[in-house]
């Protein structure tokens, strides 16, 4: 096991946490609150070298419990900083490109001014005289912290939990500081049921006789109070599925009921173990003031007068946005709340959804997707050659293979096929596109690049998601296509392309409706189940037929919606949908695409639809 004597090759190694000392009186901070707070001491580390032009420093900003010991170890330790999986040399934030900066909040207990800290007026600890402190009043420590170390403009802040509150507070505050903003497992406002945990954590500590209204510094502290409020969050950090898996109902150190108070189950006594060390470490006032600060937080309410949609309007920020699919305490509805509103203002984001049985603090435990992710959202997008007007973006073939396909001088990694070549000529230049199911992104980059559309992707699958980012597509969002787009306005869109999805889909008409609301324009493409290969299959082999497109085994195929030309046609019809072209394709041997002209039905393997929007052109350009 690694510890400080030998870090590993990925390890920032031996470091040790520094402290500045700000608004000194009379020049104090002023917090949120109306009062002033100075001197004020910032504990913080840094990792890395910032170099001459001083714009590769990253800020990580942290959770409620964590401190400015991010990465690394210090002298004497066996285990590294909190977030040590995703800092260091060749990691996510590779310190070998990037000057990062971690620093504790003010209001800890960890080395910056908090509480527990000497009152200048008083020479007591501040105890509940510290003033109130709010998410704004930590960002406005760390702006403090980054002027004095010569940092105007950040590459990337990011953080978890409260961290990323705070991310979301920088990026709103400081639009013109803050490159990226990575906000995980967050929210833009508390739910009633978090602050209500918060609550009881807090109740728990002021029941302590210990506590004595938060005259306990040089005496006993209010440790029992402190573990529980603890213990009572720690749940929240967690999944049942991860609470069954780890413990179940399983017995600790017995073979039977106890039939007392005692701990009897292991779940029992990993949270009292998880209460006890947390008071070790932490000051139960701070818990008090941070957890409070964290209920207060409201990035609606301060920055747009109630509105999400108005705190992003003055935002230059790219995004990166991430939540935990098991977390109860901040869901990925959390999320997608602050994606639709970025979105609205059009902002650049990618949204993912972790998928992890841990709950919450899966954050800081799965760093392989969330490396990845940052480290190609880091790199920004890859260059891009304009060697063709807006009006040329034309496929171009090289070489003997028909499908090596070519958009302005870039080479697609996977050919688009007939139906997204037919999808790439119909959509207009300058237009506004969002792609369902856009898989890995070929289709929205070949239309970026040759026709420089704005444009988005809604994709289900995890790995593809990854691709689309690697390709530049800086506004990419996890989702479920069966669940709608409600996050969408009417006729935002110019068009809203469906390419060999529709097939696969739980509810298409609720979809394909939702589609023409959002967009003035539609695209669906499909292959043709009634292609006459496919019937003569059926018809003298007697099992369901496969062929090229369709290669896979009746009990093991994504295509739950068997259709055809003729059933889209009526399909249409019946949904009140105007189709502008139908573009049946039929694709030989050899790889030509032609277009049938007649028995479209029997003849063509996959077929392109152009409808006409609900929206119309009563929808925003």
């Amino acid at each position: 096991m690694a510890d400080w004597r030998d870090p590993g090759p990925g390890s920032v190694g031996v470091v040790g946490t520094k402290t500045w000392t700000f608004a000194e009186p009379p020049h104090a901070l002023l917090l949120e609150c109306g009062r002033e707070l100075g001197p004020v001491t910032i504990a913080y580390e840094t990792y890395g070298t910032l170099n001459a032009a001083k714009d590769n420093a990253i800020l990580v900003v942290t959770a409620l419990s964590g401190d400015a010991h991010a990465a690394g170890y210090h002298e004497g330790d066996d285990k590294p900083g909190w977030w040590d999986v995703l800092v260091g040399p060749g990691k996510g934030i590779d310190t070998g490109r990037y000057f990062v900066v971690c620093s504790n909040v003010i209001g800890g207990c960890m080395g910056s001014t908090g509480p527990a800290s000497v009152n200048p007026a008083t020479g007591k600890p501040y105890g509940l005289s510290f003033p109130m402190v709010t998410i704004r009043d930590m960002v406005e420590a760390e702006r403090a912290l980054l002027d004095h170390l010569g940092i105007g403009r950040l590459a990337a802040v990011i953080g978890g939990s409260m961290g990323g509150m705070q991310v979301l507070e920088w990026a709103v505050r400081y639009p013109d500081r803050v490159a990226l903003a990575i906000p995980v497992a967050t929210t833009a406002r508390m739910s009633a049921q978090s602050i209500a945990f918060n609550e009881v954590g807090r109740q728990a500590i002021m029941a302590d006789p210990d506590w004595r209204g938060g005259e306990y510094y040089g005496l006993s502290v209010p440790a029992r109070g402190l573990a529980i409020a603890r213990m009572v969050g720690h749940i929240t950090y967690l999944s049942e599925f991860s609470m069954h898996e780890k413990f179940g109902r399983r017995l600790q150190d017995k073979a039977e009921y106890g039939f007392e108070f005692s701990t009897d189950f292991q779940v029992e006594s990993y949270l009292k173990y998880k209460g006890d060390s947390f008071v070790k470490r932490f000051d139960a006032n701070s818990y008090l003031f941070l957890s409070k600060a964290c209920d207060y937080f409201d990035l609606a309410r301060s920055h747009g007068g109630g509105s999400l949609k108005a705190a992003f309007a003055g935002v230059k920020s790219r995004f990166l946005v991430v939540s935990v699919s098991s977390d109860w305490l901040f869901p990925p509805s959390a999320s997608v709340e602050l994606v639709t509103a970025l979105r609205q203002n059009n902002v650049e984001v990618v949204n993912k959804e972790i998928k992890s049985d841990y709950g919450h603090d899966a954050f800081l435990l799965e760093s392989e997707d969330l490396q990845d992710l940052i480290r190609t959202k880091l790199a920004g997008d890859p260059p891009v050659r304009h060697d063709a007007s807006p009006a040329s973006g034309a496929f171009q073939v090289t070489g003997n293979d028909p499908d090596a396909q070519v958009i302005s001088g870039h080479a697609l990694t996977d050919p688009l096929g007939p139906e997204g070549k037919q999808a790439f000529d119909l959509v207009e230049p300058g237009s506004r596109v969002l792609d369902l199911g856009c898989g890995e992104g070929d289709l929205l980059r070949a239309l970026k690049v040759a026709k420089q559309v704005r444009a988005e992707g809604i994709e289900l699958d995890d790995a593809s998601i990854q691709a689309c980012v690697r390709k530049g597509l800086n506004n990419v969002h996890h989702g479920d296509l069966n669940e709608g787009l409600a996050g969408y306005a009417d006729g935002c869109m110019d068009y809203v392309i469906l390419t060999n999805t529709i097939q696969v889909l739980h509810k298409p008409m609720f979809l394909i409706r939702e589609m023409a609301r959002v967009g003035k324009k539609c695209i669906v493409a499909f292959p043709n189940f009634g292609h006459w290969r496919l019937r003569l299959g059926l018809l003298f082999g007697g099992r369901m037929p496969k062929s090229r497109r369709l290669p896979h085994e009746w009990y093991d195929t994504p295509n739950i919606r068997l259709l055809t030309v003729e059933d889209f046609r009526s399909f249409c019809r019946d949904a009140g949908l105007t189709v502008l072209e139908e573009i049946p394709l039929r694709t030989s041997a050899g790889g030509t695409t032609r277009r049938p002209r007649w028995l479209p039905n029997l003849r063509a393997d996959v077929a392109v639809f152009l409808l006409e929007g609900g929206a119309g052109k009563a929808g925003p350009k």
